[in-house]
């Protein structure tokens, strides 16, 4: 008929993958009943379509519960399938599902393919597995499977994790000989280990190595190369990177930054902290909560809990929210003032927005309070540690009695 379009399990599929896409599970699976209401019959293509857009949204268990659904109406799962499914479960931290589906896969018959060998070595080398990943890599060439310079990176980036740096540059040349050529992550990887242990002449003999073959580095590469220079103490050149990166258009991120304004805070320099911040905030850039606690703690350490508390209360124009790393930082530059009543008091702000204070804020302001014989504040403070799952030690009840023995001798 005019005007009327046949639907077919293709268009179904189609449509499926459109909602999978935005996220749209709940009409995904609309779709799925109103299909076999129609009398059509869901193919692999499908449920696989399905299994996907429940991991990418974190719904691991109903990808799994899918995948058995496939199984019982007889549909074999096909490469991609499992590759999807295998994924999922690593990347939301359920590694033995993982490894299981792996076994599972080739129990089964199905060769893995790249995707799938690539998140297996990729996990091997999170753990620190790096021999099991080799291993993992010389199955995948006996088998026959095409592999590319991202297997290669993922082997790279184990090494350099390890700090088998040599290693890793080794690994470098067997991809020229293996006719794959090294991209910008390959030596961004390499440029991060050797700065990561303070080799800097390596870093940029990379980094000028990396330009000469025609890549162009990113913000990536200039901001682990900033970094690397704090870290050494070498500011200089870490303020000529970022003119270099401003040079070839690369804007400086928060990243770029924050690190600066933490070398300068590590080394006390809070005015020239403070002229970044200041700088980052004129190009347009928010500081973030990370930041501030950066900032903060230098405050704290110093004993300038005016400037402090200055920033902290600043934070609600930012339109950020104290986290509990923020509250322990004034709480510990307070107790450092010999301030128990400001530390007291972040403290129970702390407790009623539903954060636990550290051990170390608990302990400070409780010595800080017996100190000053107000004991019986001190005793509220250790109910509330009770409260929130933390066991008060000998010392600190030796502490209370003490000061509650002296007011009362008084």
């Amino acid at each position: 008929m005019k005007g009327k379009v046949a639907m077919d399990v293709y268009s179904f599929g189609i449509m499926i993958k459109g909602c999978c896409e935005v996220g749209d599970l709940i009409k995904s699976f609309r779709l799925l009943a109103l299909l076999i209401r129609m009398g059509f019959s869901p193919n692999v293509v499908l449920y696989t379509t399905l299994i996907d857009g429940c991991c990418k949204i974190g719904y691991v268990h109903l990808a799994k519960k899918v995948f058995c659904k496939m199984e019982g109406l007889g549909l074999v799962p096909n490469q991609h399938t499992y590759s999807v499914l295998i994924n999922g479960f690593f990347k939301h931290g359920l590694q033995k599902e993982a490894f299981l589906m792996y076994e599972n896969m080739k129990q089964r018959g199905t060769v893995p393919n790249v995707y799938a060998y690539n998140c297996i070595i990729k996990e091997y080398c999170k753990d620190g597995n790096v021999d099991k990943a080799f291993k993992v890599f010389d199955e995948m060439r006996e088998k026959g499977v095409a592999y590319g310079i991202v297997t290669y990176n993922i082997l790279i980036d184990g090494l350099c994790r390890l700090k088998k740096l040599q290693e890793a540059v080794k690994l470098v040349d067997k991809v020229y000989l293996v006719g794959l050529t090294p991209n910008l992550v390959t030596y961004n990887t390499l440029i991060n280990g050797f700065c990561g242990i303070g080799k800097m002449d390596t870093a940029v003999r990379l980094f000028n190595q990396s330009k000469a073959i025609g890549l162009s580095p990113s913000l990536v590469t200039y901001n682990t190369l900033i970094a690397g220079y704090c870290n050494i103490g070498n500011f200089d050149r870490a303020l000529n990177m970022v003119k270099e990166m401003e040079e070839r258009s690369i804007a400086p991120s928060e990243v770029t930054y924050t690190i600066l304004i933490d070398a300068f805070v590590q080394l006390n320099h809070m005015d020239k902290a403070f002229e970044i911040k200041s700088l980052m905030e004129k190009s347009g850039l928010n500081l973030d909560v990370f930041t501030c606690s950066i900032l903060l703690h230098g405050f704290c350490m110093n004993g300038h809990m005016k400037e402090a508390s200055k920033l902290f209360k600043s934070l609600g124009e930012l339109r950020l929210e104290p986290n509990s790393v923020i509250y322990n930082i004034m709480i510990h530059g307070y107790c450092k003032e010999e301030s128990s009543y400001r530390a007291l008091r972040l403290l129970k702000e702390m407790i009623d927005n539903g954060m636990v204070p550290n051990l170390a804020s608990f302990c400070s302001t409780i010595g800080l309070l017996c100190k000053e014989g107000k004991w019986k504040e001190a005793e509220f403070l250790i109910q509330k540690m009770i409260n929130s799952g933390l066991e008060p030690s000998v010392s600190l009840y030796n502490m209370i009695y003490r000061a509650k023995s002296e007011v009362l001798v008084q």
